[in-house]
């Protein structure tokens, strides 16, 4: 069984970013941007499934020498736009941490209204999408998870903290680290 590397979150985010890879953050990290506590030892994207996108999300991928994670045997994987079509969910390690790549999560919203409802945040040069905490909501929802049933009590409290954003807002009035909401 493959050991599991320390997840270097920023450093997957920002190679993705590099490639032009066009994704969404999703699951605990999504949650911790958003304002969350809760630890979590993987990053999850949502990926849109065009052949551009595909190619480069296993660019990213190739470079990043993703395995399978769970598999005790040295199973050849080519994250190739065909290979990565075809699939739902996918658990990968990686040399910066484990990264799942979905297509369609369970709860969400096809994924042009996943990434139109996202907010953008810089991370200090580069800046992601990330699901929204209505979306996160959702999505936890339909995991239903015990823990995830925790992050939305919290997300709902942060929903209620948060002021109402209009599409018109200041960045400049947001929230240290976080840009317009795109």
């Amino acid at each position: 069984m493959t050991e599991r590397p320390p997840l270097d979150a920023g450093q997957i985010l920002r190679r993705l970013v590099e490639r032009g890879v066009d994704f969404v953050v999703i699951g605990g990290i999504a949650a911790v941007l958003q304002g969350s506590a809760r630890n979590t030892f993987d990053l999850d994207i949502c990926f849109a499934t065009d052949d551009a996108n595909l190619a480069g999300l296993g660019d990213v991928l190739l470079a990043l020498d993703a395995r399978l994670k769970g598999v005790a045997d040295d199973v050849p994987f080519v994250p190739g736009p065909r290979t990565l079509r075809q699939i739902e969910l996918l658990t990968l390690v990686t040399s910066l941490g484990e990264l799942d790549v979905l297509t369609r999560p369970p709860g969400a919203p096809p994924y042009q209204d996943l990434r139109r409802h996202a907010d953008r945040y810089d991370l200090g040069g580069f800046n992601v999408s990330v699901a929204s905490v209505d979306d996160l909501i959702t999505m936890k929802q339909a995991a239903g998870r015990p823990k995830d049933l925790l992050d939305i009590e919290e997300l709902e409290a942060i929903k209620r903290l948060r002021p109402i954003r209009h599409a018109t807002a200041s960045p400049a009035g947001g929230e240290p680290g976080r840009i317009r909401p795109g």
